[in-house]
């Protein structure tokens, strides 16, 4: 909106500095202060609100004997909307609203966000155990993914006029000169991106500010990729593809790195809220939309390294335990218990220490992802 403010002011009056408004570094810089602010201001208002209204955490039987989860019990949920707040408006604010990148990452996350809210009501609003049953969860995050899917596949033209060269293209980490094409598999793709990565974040959303301050790291780095590829120079130099309009993402993503480092004010240890899966499905779906709007899908198992461990940690607990109570009539674990950040907590480790450690993994996994753009 502030955009478009600019540009009818630029030709109404042309004051000194108004074009400004033009780059996207100012005003992806101007989304991440907004998304700060706003969750400064109403996000302790939206505390108190959940708390008056005895919206908290149900105490889970199976990590009463785990670390301090004693403590969290009655803690405030559904924080994911001080997130969703925080990252939406800046970027109504900011970006260009007739962009079809930002109009379909914004769908994605808003899809993802109502489908966590409808979830976290049923468990904590109704006291339904299971909250959401999980074939319904599936379907609202398949049902994301097939629209992404058909709106590239089908409609490329709808984000730029070069986009069809590109639809059905990821680039291949390591790679130059060389992108996969997934053809008729596009869509199916999409739809495992999407419900992936939004089930990965929600997976790790087990200790305060750990699946948070991990999709900052992620999201800053996706920023970068975003504004990369959105920058006719810096695309041809690092030899990665040119998706005109694409740039606009920065400001999404920067709004949703603002608005992390915003929650995780309130989310680190001890929380005074959690996400929810209001946040964590939400926020899960927009780092896989992200991806895939960049063409980068193969860059994930990389940069979202610690969503993927903890993801696979808690397949290969039920597997195996699955595997030996078949072979020996007794289930057996690989882990203490999963996700593996519950496993470290049964070793001793205190919270904040693990939280701070995925930390230092997510950077050098960050970093990693951003050296395959040059080694190669």
């Amino acid at each position: 909106m502030l955009y478009y403010l600019a540009n009818w002011l630029e030709a109404m009056f042309n004051p000194p500095g108004i074009g400004v408004f033009k780059y996207i570094t100012f005003r992806s810089a101007a989304a991440a202060i907004t998304s700060l602010l706003i969750c400064f201001v109403f996000g302790p208002m939206i505390i108190k609100s959940l708390k008056k209204h005895q919206i908290g955490e149900q105490s889970k039987q199976e990590l009463q004997q785990v670390g301090n989860h004693l403590y969290k019990a009655g803690t405030p949920t559904m924080g994911g909307l001080i997130v969703l707040l925080a990252t939406i408006v800046p970027t109504l604010l900011w970006a260009e609203l007739n962009n079809w990148f930002i109009i379909s990452i914004l769908i994605v996350t808003l899809w993802l966000g109502c489908v966590g809210f409808l979830d976290d009501y049923l468990k904590v609003v109704k006291k339904l155990p299971k909250g959401l049953i999980g074939k319904y969860k599936m379907v609202g995050q398949v049902s994301i993914g097939l629209f992404l899917g058909i709106l590239i596949f089908y409609f490329p033209d709808l984000f730029s006029s070069k986009f069809h060269y590109f639809s059905t293209l990821t680039t291949i980490p390591f790679e130059k000169n060389l992108n996969f094409d997934w053809g008729l598999l596009y869509i199916p793709m999409v739809i495992f991106v999407i419900t992936a990565t939004s089930n990965a974040v929600n997976l790790t959303d087990g200790l305060d500010g750990l699946s948070i301050g991990t999709l900052a790291i992620s999201v800053f780095t996706i920023a970068l990729i975003a504004y990369f590829t959105g920058n006719v120079n810096f695309a041809n130099y690092l030899n990665i593809m040119y998706l005109p309009g694409s740039g606009e993402l920065t400001i999404f993503a920067t709004a949703l790195v603002g608005a992390s480092a915003g929650f995780l004010w309130f989310n680190a240890y001890p929380a005074q809220v959690f996400l929810g899966d209001t946040g964590s499905l939400a926020l899960g779906g927009a780092l896989g939309g992200l991806s895939i709007l960049i063409k980068k899908e193969f860059l994930l198992p990389i940069l979202g390294g610690i969503f993927v461990v903890e993801t696979l940690s808690v397949i290969l607990q039920v597997s195996y335990f699955k595997y030996t109570k078949k072979r020996t009539g007794e289930g057996k674990r690989l882990f203490l218990m999963a996700p593996l950040h519950h496993h470290f907590e049964k070793k001793g480790w205190a919270e904040p220490k693990i939280v701070m450690r995925f930390y230092i993994l997510a950077i050098i996994l960050a970093i990693i992802t951003m050296t395959t753009f040059k080694v190669r």
